[in-house]
């Protein structure tokens, strides 16, 4: 070989090869079973994923039927991360019509959770505390899986539990002005046990965990002479729910609508619960507002 052209060879190998080392790592694609879970592995991801949520904002887990783009989503995923507690009955299904074989992180992991007769309620979420579970389980699951950004993870990670922290504080400083009494409020279906249990606040449902269930004639018969005996100021619609059975439970039983809460899933980007963080102030400021109203 001519040795002006092995000159030559040599110098655009010795360019290519910072170059190419220099390239940005392939970014993580981590597919989310829910809206939720969604904001909370972008918050600790970062710039370093690409977060697909499988049920999007304003969509009801629990009647949800995956498609076959669902599937194919999966397929491309490395990491798959669930709410687990038995909150999506349709996940195993899905994993083995997609073939997946990759990590599934349950970001449920290490939480206490409350049982409803044989089965636990997988609402966790609607307790700040839990969430902070969440997000360490999300930042070791995302560690193993980029183990040279475990660092950055683990800062996002506790940046945003500080935040969780502070709006933990604001909420019971909400609801501290709150008279016991009058902490009784009725939504579409029973989501909010941990936030009850939370804040010590009274939540009455015509439906059980899901809203695949039906409200039966004497749920909704019983709670509406609750709201005339026990001096239930507000009822509340769900983002995730049809609005008509609350607002009929509202009417007979003599209480006001007091707006909607966001229970399974975020709003829509660009409106007024886009993020968890959003989400749950949100609930607070509207449950607060509601109990402390005229009667």
């Amino acid at each position: 070989m001519n040795p002006s052209r092995r000159s030559t060879i040599a110098t655009l190998l010795a360019l290519a090869v910072p170059s190419a080392l220099a390239q940005p790592a392939r970014l993580l694609k981590v597919v989310a079973s829910f809206s939720i879970l969604a904001d909370l592995a972008r918050e600790v991801g970062g710039s370093a994923v690409e977060v697909v949520a499988l049920v999007g904002p304003n969509a009801d887990a629990h009647v949800f039927e995956p498609s076959p783009a669902d599937a194919r989503r999966l397929a491309t995923a490395d990491l798959v991360v669930v709410n687990g507690l038995g909150f999506e009955g349709w996940m195993d299904r899905l994993v083995r019509a997609s073939g997946y074989g990759g990590p599934i992180t349950v970001a449920s992991a290490g939480v206490a959770a409350r049982w409803l007769g044989r089965g636990p309620d997988p609402h966790a979420w609607q307790d700040l505390a839990n969430t902070q579970r969440y997000v360490l389980n999300l930042r070791d699951a995302l560690s193993r899986a980029r183990p040279a950004l475990a660092t950055e993870f683990g800062q996002r990670s506790a940046q945003y539990i500080q935040r969780l922290q502070a709006l933990d504080r604001e909420v019971r400083a909400r609801f501290d002005a709150v008279p016991r009494p009058q902490r009784r409020v009725i939504t579409s279906h029973d989501a909010f046990g941990y936030f009850a249990a939370a804040y010590d606040i009274q939540f009455l449902a015509p439906q059980g965990v899901s809203t695949d269930s039906e409200a039966s004639a004497a749920a909704v018969a019983r709670l509406i002479d609750q709201i005339r005996r026990h001096d239930v100021r507000a009822v509340f619609v769900e983002n995730i729910a049809d609005p008509r059975l609350v607002e009929r439970i509202a009417r007979e039983g003599g209480a006001a609508v007091g707006g909607r809460l966001y229970s399974d899933a975020l709003s829509p980007p660009g409106t007024e619960a886009d993020t968890y963080l959003k989400l749950f102030a949100h609930n607070a400021r509207t449950i607060a507002s509601a109990l402390l109203g005229p009667r």
